[in-house]
């Protein structure tokens, strides 16, 4: 994760939380200003998602998590498409 060592201001603290965040905004579909207090101050949360978007972090991030995924969500069960097919609304076989 980037850091900010030689440039003026603090280095990030933590990561993760920050990371969480986001995280927990876009799987809740709520307003950054709804974020719960444990994540911090709402408004730094979005500066830095902001900054990371522009230079191109979550891009890197999101490459790095493709080439290791293994993919085993494209999977289908076969009950699900069992009760598609019976829940079409078909006649039933005599």
């Amino acid at each position: 994760m980037p850091g900010r060592s030689g440039t003026v201001g603090p280095t990030a603290k933590d990561n993760r939380l920050f990371v969480e965040a986001v995280l927990y905004r876009y799987r809740a579909g709520i307003p950054w200003r709804d974020l719960p207090e444990r994540f911090g101050d709402f408004r730094v949360v979005h500066i830095r998602h902001a900054r990371w978007s522009k230079k191109g972090v979550w891009q890197k991030v999101f490459e790095v998590l493709l080439q290791e995924s293994d993919n085993a969500y494209y999977m289908l069960d076969a009950t699900i498409v069992k009760a598609q097919q019976h829940s079409a609304g078909a006649k039933k076989k005599p």
